[in-house]
């Protein structure tokens, strides 16, 4: 192949190898402040919408109770088969349930307001949603 041509040919190859190396060093998603008193690791459910007024629940394990609560964080970290929350609430005469991911999600929830008169009974670490 002609020198010219070849020089060419390389063109394409090192545009993709830099647009490659621009998306490997691309800043991570920020993860949002800790919530008041809830740390790195822990799961947290608070009285205000938010992550707002009292402290409710805090833990670094699995839980279990009733508590009537307007907010939850999941500011777990990164670890294999236990970083998301299977959070259940009763809300109205109805169970629910969702998988959240640790702070930041990116496009995943890491944390929930609840409507007036919910009840959050359990949480479960839990690996991806």
């Amino acid at each position: 192949m002609p020198l010219h041509l070849r020089a060419l040919a390389a063109v394409p190859v090192t545009v993709s190898a830099l647009f490659a190396a621009s998306l490997a060093l691309a800043p991570a998603a920020a993860a949002e402040p800790n919530p008041p008193g809830c740390e790195k690791e822990y799961f947290c459910v608070y009285a205000g919408e938010g992550q707002t007024g009292q402290l409710l629940v805090k833990t670094k394990g699995n839980w279990t109770g009733n508590v009537a609560a307007r907010s939850v964080f999941n500011n777990g970290i990164a670890y294999p088969n236990a970083d998301h929350i299977q959070l259940t609430w009763t809300y109205n005469g109805g169970t629910y349930e969702e998988c959240l991911h640790y702070n930041p999600g990116p496009d995943q929830p890491y944390k929930l307001n609840f409507a007036e008169g919910t009840a959050v009974t359990k949480a479960v670490w839990r690996g991806e949603c």
